[in-house]
């Protein structure tokens, strides 16, 4: 069997071919995090006794889930984000700008093959820009903003064939719930969910966002269409 599409986004990476379930190190090209999330990153970063972070051209934190604030408490949050980001020149998406999954690809220069990870579960959306794109813990932001890499297990892949159209009042979250009826709620665990058929090209870019968004509902590592 050939290499599937994430296998081969690695090899550009790494300049080697890598296999299902090998621990690889990478370069990561765009990390976001929100203000539920990114506090807590800011927290790790020093307790990792990090001093500065690594690039910050390629962080973005996004006020979005508190937006506007509720409380005290989320306001504090808020502030000690904005601090981080001030002292850092890391950019921050303001409140009313918008949720992070969608900021950050209309905002963003996006290509092909990046590596793209995000403090929040549903970073998995960005793969419909045939785009490497995971969630990971406030832990693993906080080595991205120290060192600019992070490790992965390289997924195993899960092809899944779309044929046709979408007949009339059929949408893309009725693609993505069906698929995630027949998988199970863990039947795609640490997987890349490969999105391949006559029936992509009929899919609008936002419809492959909703599919890819929620792949993570069946436990896959991301989504990707090619």
């Amino acid at each position: 069997m050939g290499e599937t599409i994430v296998q081969k986004m690695f090899r550009s990476r790494l300049g080697r071919t890598v296999k299902p379930g090998e621990i690889v190190v990478v370069d990561i090209d765009l990390a976001y995090a929100h203000d539920g999330t990114g506090p807590l990153a800011i927290d790790a970063f020093h307790e990792l006794g990090s001093r500065r972070v690594y690039d910050p051209s390629r962080i973005r934190f996004v006020v979005d889930h508190a937006s506007p604030s509720p409380n005290e408490g989320a306001s504090n949050l808020q502030i000690k984000l904005r601090k981080f980001a001030g002292e850092n020149g890391i950019k921050v998406y303001e409140v009313g700008e918008g949720i992070c999954h969608q900021v950050i690809p209309e905002n963003e220069n996006l290509k092909p093959g990046m590596m793209i990870v995000g403090a929040d579960s549903h970073t998995v959306t960005l793969g419909a820009f045939s785009l490497f794109a995971t969630g990971i813990g406030s832990t693993d932001f906080a080595e991205v903003m120290t060192s600019g890499k992070l490790w992965f297990k390289v997924p195993e892949a899960m092809r899944v064939s779309l044929g046709g159209g979408l007949k009339q009042g059929v949408m893309s979250k009725d693609i993505i719930l069906r698929i995630i009826g027949d998988v199970g709620a863990d039947g795609a665990t640490y997987m890349s969910v490969e999105f391949q058929g006559e029936g992509v090209k009929t899919l609008s870019m936002a419809s492959r966002m909703t599919v890819c968004n929620m792949v993570v509902e069946m436990g896959a590592k991301n989504g990707i269409f090619p």
